[in-house]
């Protein structure tokens, strides 16, 4: 009954989106987390063929592929703890989260489990190497700087000494 009542406050979403990682989307102006899939993170590096790969920025790109084939609609009911409504999402008959998981770039999380073992036996995408499940792999990096986030924190900081000091005074 529960369940009954917490989808009659669900939301239908349509347009065009904005793919920020492998299961997160902005639709509608509604940042959207797709629900039953777990992709690795933006910034994640995983392992194929004794090769450091962005496995992160390839279920990005894998999504991305996924969604430039019409318009995407969502439907949704929860949130998750960051406020994100998790949803279900399609781009005609294609089950975005169902077709990362087949192509191997997200992992089942509660839904999908049959696909999941599909690509992992056909190795699909990160299950061709080894990789870190996303959840540990957050876990792990929680809080770290991105890669290059250094570079640049160390140049403003170095710039802004430079000003202080009267060097970067900007002539």
């Amino acid at each position: 009954m529960v369940d009954r009542v917490q989808r009659l406050g669900g939301q239908t979403l349509r347009g065009d989106v904005i793919v920020h990682d492998g299961d997160t989307l902005t639709l509608a102006g509604e940042r959207i987390r797709l629900e039953g899939i777990d992709a690795p993170e933006f910034q994640q590096r995983c392992t194929s063929n004794g090769k450091d790969y962005a496995c992160g920025r390839e279920a990005l790109r894998a999504l991305r592929r996924l969604v430039a084939g019409g318009e995407v609609t969502c439907e949704g009911y929860q949130r998750d703890r960051y406020d994100r409504l998790l949803a279900r999402c399609r781009v005609h008959d294609t089950d975005l989260g169902e077709a990362l998981v087949a192509a191997g770039w997200a992992l089942a999380y509660g839904d999908y489990d049959a696909v999941e073992a599909e690509a992992r036996r056909a190795q699909r995408g990160i299950w061709a190497g080894s990789f870190e499940a996303p959840r540990d792999w957050r876990e792990e990096h929680q809080g770290e700087p991105r890669p290059g986030d250094g570079d640049l924190l160390r140049r403003l900081w170095e710039w802004l000494m430079g000003w202080f000091s009267g060097e970067g005074s900007g002539t």
